[in-house]
């Protein structure tokens, strides 16, 4: 199986190869592609040295598979000419997200509904990734009718120049600024563009995303979100108003049996899911399950997952998996 790992320079591209590798993917033959400026570097994967390549020379060794993370801009110019060369594209940007004709994966999800003819396949973004692998169950079971999620993400979702400023900021080293303020010893509700209904890019993903991957249109969704100056991970409080009652302790069962997910949630031990244990995993973790006491037929939960794995790198070569598994590729 020829791969081609796309923006491979970048912070999710390095983890991509890291995931690679662990997962013992398939690789015959790896091609490390970014733009024209990193042409020429070296980047190592288990433990042999290979030389980034530009895209258009990666179209032309036709690769298998692209997995994609070099920005929205890259995908939609990159991306079809990919596709038109017979190579199935997992693309990890918000390019093709919202797209109708493109399917929106989350492989314990909807991986079921992929084709051999889908020849660029979308990931969600890593808010919404961490969020439905644990509600999808719940939905299935009691039916969500309303959503209220506040997220608190960490700095690796900007990239590495927010990684750098916070650096900076710790250091009282003045630097490069990826946000209008510091971060350090901050939190800033604006994860992303303000849209002309005062939300951010990032909140109205976690709307609209949900209800593709769910696929219902009648779920309500509102969110808030917001960075945090943790390194890595990303945890959201999530509110559900489901259209029957449950039984907490079912929920937790549930989430219990559902793969990819962990539940952490024992308040004797004080056992609850953070980023800090979060980080270089696969899993999401749920825990704080209790009942919203304010309205009928609702519950509180708190998420975390490492937003560059599961939320990104992960996910993408799960679908790249999946697309082997059942010879769609």
């Amino acid at each position: 199986m020829k791969i081609a790992v796309v923006g491979a320079t970048g912070m999710v591209g390095n983890v991509m190869l890291e995931v690679l590798e662990e997962r013992n993917f398939p690789v015959t033959e790896l091609l490390v592609v970014a733009s024209e400026r990193s042409v020429g570097k070296t980047l190592t994967f288990k433990g042999k040295k290979h030389t980034v390549i530009g895209l258009q020379d990666a179209i032309d060794q036709k690769p298998d598979i692209a997995l994609f993370s070099a920005g929205g801009g890259t995908s939609l110019e990159w991306a079809p000419k990919f596709a038109a060369a017979g190579i199935t594209v997992v693309d990890n940007s918000s390019a093709w997200r919202m797209d109708p004709s493109k399917k929106l994966v989350v492989p314990e999800i909807n991986a079921g509904e992929l084709t051999s003819n889908d020849k660029i396949i979308a990931n969600p973004n890593c808010s919404t990734i961490q969020m439905v692998v644990a509600l999808a169950p719940l939905h299935k079971k009691y039916g969500i009718k309303r959503l209220v999620i506040s997220t608190y993400q960490s700095i690796s979702g900007t990239g590495v120049k927010a990684v750098q400023q916070l650096e900076n900021e710790y250091q009282g080293i003045k630097g490069e600024m990826a946000y209008p303020y510091p971060i350090h010893r901050n939190a800033l509700p604006h994860c992303d563009v303000f849209e002309e209904n005062g939300y951010t890019k990032e909140e109205m993903k976690l709307v609209n995303e949900t209800r593709k991957i769910l696929n219902d249109d009648t779920i309500a969704v509102t969110a808030t979100a917001v960075r945090i100056p943790v390194a890595g991970g990303h945890s959201e409080s999530i509110n559900i108003e489901f259209e029957k009652d449950f039984d907490v302790n079912e929920v937790r069962q549930l989430l219990h049996e559902t793969d990819g997910v962990v539940v952490q949630d024992n308040l004797d031990t004080n056992t609850y899911p953070m980023p800090l244990y979060a980080h270089g995993k696969d899993d999401v973790f749920v825990g704080r399950i209790r009942r919203d006491e304010s309205q009928p037929n609702s519950l509180n939960m708190w998420v975390v997952s490492d937003n560059l794995r599961k939320g990104a790198a992960t996910n993408t070569i799960q679908i790249a998996e999946y697309l082997i598994r059942q010879g769609l590729v």
